[in-house]
């Protein structure tokens, strides 16, 4: 196991990053596909365009591109200013765009769409994640720390609580909420001050070197790289340990926290 030492602070709660680390990106697509539904990012496209043709015609190739030039907008602001805009934003971005307006009833029907698509077909739980929370939460208190990109902390509560997850955390930091995602100091210490902690009492648990290793460590907190879905940032983390199943993330916390 990989180690070093980033401070000398006690660990005394632990934070996780959700999407791929507590929930399995994109396992939802195979049960759409099955279900005979789009694929998310289609679906979201085909929404805009059939609200918008419904009022007035709009070629649906004009809505995508659209679409792709906001998102686009959106991964940038995400990356370099550290904020992940609402999908209200997102979408009246969009309309701006294309020179659209739709009445507000409409606007907030598809607004919900967006925001319920993965509550209403769920992705899946990292196998093992319910049997470690409930060995950590024995000696830590747990906190999400988690970027909102289209699902919104309130339904990322309710797919946690769906699958009986929610009852493990004590704080949560969603970036829709905090108004910055990871790793601005801001979402580390809305979850800190949540479970009575220090920044650096804080050990976070995330699948991104950078927001979840880095961002964390230059906060002087100590930090475990998840590989279990996601392993692209395996051969370049900075982590203190790295773990590949659930099941091992006790020992880790453990080795890491007696480092």
């Amino acid at each position: 196991m990989q180690t070093s030492k980033h401070n000398d602070a006690m660990i005394k709660a632990i934070t996780f990053d959700l999407w791929d680390t507590v929930i399995h990106d994109d396992s939802d697509e195979p049960k759409r596909a099955a279900q005979g539904l789009r694929s998310k990012k289609a679906e979201r496209r085909h929404l805009v365009w059939h609200s918008l043709n419904s009022i007035e015609p709009i070629d649906a190739e004009l809505v995508t591109l659209a679409y792709d030039v906001a998102d686009a907008a959106f991964n940038q602001v995400w990356r370099d200013q550290h904020v992940t805009w609402t999908v209200d934003e997102r979408l009246r971005l969009i309309l701006k765009g294309l020179g659209r307006t739709l009445p507000d009833n409409v606007l907030a029907q598809l607004i919900t769409d967006h925001e319920e698509m993965e509550i209403r077909v769920a992705p899946d739980p990292i196998d093992g994640i319910a049997e470690a929370l409930d060995v950590l939460a024995v000696n830590y208190p747990l906190a999400v720390v988690s970027d909102a990109i289209v699902s919104p902390g309130r339904c990322l509560r309710e797919w946690l609580d769906m699958h009986g997850l929610k009852q493990y955390f004590t704080g949560f930091a969603f970036s829709d909420e905090v108004g910055h995602s990871k790793p601005h100091r801001d979402m580390f210490a809305a979850a800190a001050s949540q479970m009575g902690v220090e920044i650096n009492e804080l050990l976070h648990i995330g699948d991104r070197d950078h927001n979840d290793i880095k961002g964390p460590h230059a906060l002087g907190m100590k930090a475990i790289l998840f590989t279990a879905t996601r392993d692209q940032d395996r051969d370049i983390t900075s982590a203190d340990a790295i773990c590949e199943h659930h099941r091992d993330l006790p020992a880790a916390v453990a080795a890491v926290a007696n480092a």
